[in-house]
C-alpha cells in the first residue's frame, strides 16, 4: 500500500467538520512515551533504534484501533511523502527528517497517527476537525491505555512518564487547537490576545508548530507544561481557553463589521482580486489570501461558495501537494506559476465578494461581475 493510496484526497479531507469548525481548524491531543531499557531516540545507536521500532510497531499495529492502519519505516518514505504528511499535520517537521529506525502508523480514518522514535519512543496523536479536545481525550487514553498492556513504558512513581525533554516529563501529554483568527489579526489584538494566553501557561504557535510562522492567520495554542498538572484539568483548562477565543475571534468580526465595513470589504476584496487573476504566487501569500477569502465566506459575502474550498485550496497549494500533481522537481518559480493557474481554474465560478451589511454600500463591489 502506497501513501497516496491511502491517505483521503484533498478534497474529501477537506470535507471532514465538526464543532466551531469556522474558527476552531483542528484539535488535538498528543502523549509521549517511551519504553523502559532503552536509550532515547536521540541518543540510541541505530541498532536499538531498529529494535525499538520493530517493537512499537508490532504493538501499535496489533491494536483494534489500528485495523487496515498504514505503516511504514521513515526510511521507506521518500521526501515529497513526509512533506505531504506534514502539511497535514499527521507527522512533525523533525519526524520529516528521520530516517533508519524510525517509523509511523496512521489509522485508517487518519485520527490516529503514532511516531516512533522521533524526540520520544512514541509520540502518539489523536486529531479531528474542529473543537473537540475532551473527546480526543477519551480516545487517546484508552489507546494509551491499550499499548501500556503490550510494552513496558518507562515511568517513575514520583516524575511520572519519563520523556527526551523535560516539559514533557509527568504526564507527556500535548493538547492544542488550531485557529484560524483573521478578526483579531485585522483589528490588531491578536498579539494582545497571545500575552494574555501566554500569562495562563499556554503557549501560541505557527501553523507547523514550534518555531513557525502563523501563515493564514492561523494560530496553535497549546499546554506548555505536562508535569504537576493531571490530563483531566490541563483538557478543561484549554478547552475554557479556546472556548474564550472563538468569543474573542467572534466579538472582533463583529467589531470589524460595525466599524470598519469598507475595510473589511477592502481587505477581502483585494484577496479575492489577486487570487483569482494572479499569473505568479507565493505559498504564503496565497495561504493569507485564503484566510480573508475563508473569512468572507463566514460573512456570507461570497453567496454559493462553501467554505470546504477554501480549505481545500489551502492544501492542495502548499508546495508538497502542488508538486505530487508533477513528475519532474519544480523550481520554487515554477511552482509559483502553476500554483496561480490552479487558483484561477478553480476560483473561475466565484462571484466578486456581494457585500452583505450595513455600511458597505457604494462600494465598487456592489456592482454585479461583468458576464
Amino acid at each position: 500500500m502506497t501513501l497516496d493510496s491511502f491517505l483521503a484526497s484533498p478534497s474529501d479531507a477537506a470535507k471532514r467538520s465538526g464543532p466551531n469548525d469556522r474558527i476552531v481548524l483542528s484539535s488535538r491531543v498528543r502523549l509521549a512515551r517511551n519504553l523502559r531499557g532503552f536509550p532515547f531516540p536521540g541518543w540510541a545507536k541505530k541498532g536499538d533504534r531498529l529494535k525499538s521500532l520493530e517493537i512499537i510497531r508490532e504493538a501499535v499495529s496489533g491494536l483494534p484501533q489500528m485495523e487496515n492502519a498504514f505503516a511504514e519505516a521513515m526510511d521507506n518514505l521518500n521526501p515529497l511523502d513526509k512533506q505531504i504528511l506534514v502539511e497535514r499535520h499527521l507527522i512533525s517537521r523533525e519526524h520529516a527528517a528521520k530516517t533508519v529506525g524510525s517509523g509511523l502508523v496512521i489509522s485508517k480514518d487518519e485520527s490516529l497517527c503514532v511516531m516512533i522514535n522521533e524526540e520520544d519512543h512514541l509520540r502518539m496523536q489523536a486529531l479531528r476537525p474542529g473543537l473537540q479536545i475532551r473527546q480526543l481525550w477519551q480516545v487517546m487514553d484508552e489507546f494509551d491505555s491499550a499499548l501500556e498492556k503490550k510494552l513496558d513504558l518507562a515511568f517513575n512513581s514520583k516524575l511520572g512518564y519519563l520523556t527526551a525533554c523535560p516539559t514533557n516529563v509527568g504526564t507527556g501529554i500535548r493538547v492544542s487547537a488550531m485557529l484560524h483568527l483573521p478578526g483579531l489579526v485585522l483589528a490588531e489584538q491578536v498579539n494582545q490576545i497571545i500575552q494574555a494566553v501566554n500569562k495562563l501557561g499556554f503557549a501560541v504557535r505557527g501553523l507547523y508548530g514550534e518555531g513557525t510562522e502563523a501563515l493564514g492567520n492561523v494560530f496553535q495554542v497549546s499546554n506548555q507544561m505536562t508535569l504537576g498538572e493531571g490530563e483531566i484539568e490541563i483538557v478543561e483548562r484549554l478547552s475554557k481557553v479556546v472556548a474564550q477565543l472563538i468569543e474573542h475571534e467572534e466579538n472582533a468580526r463583529q467589531k470589524q463589521i460595525e466599524k470598519s465595513p469598507k475595510t473589511v470589504l477592502n481587505h477581502i476584496g483585494r484577496a479575492y482580486g489577486i487570487l483569482a487573476n494572479a499569473h505568479s504566487i507565493s505559498s504564503k501569500e496565497t495561504m493569507n489570501l485564503l484566510s480573508l477569502m475563508r473569512l468572507g465566506i463566514d460573512l456570507g459575502l461570497f453567496p454559493g461558495t462553501d467554505r470546504n474550498l477554501m480549505d481545500e485550496l489551502f492544501l492542495i497549494t502548499q508546495p508538497a501537494h502542488l508538486q505530487k500533481n508533477y513528475t519532474e522537481k519544480l523550481s520554487a518559480e515554477e511552482r509559483d506559476l502553476l500554483r496561480a493557474d490552479m487558483l484561477r481554474d478553480r476560483l473561475l465560478k466565484v462571484s466578486r465578494p456581494i457585500p452583505r451589511f450595513p455600511g458597505a454600500e457604494g462600494t465598487t463591489l456592489d456592482k454585479p461581475a461583468s458576464p
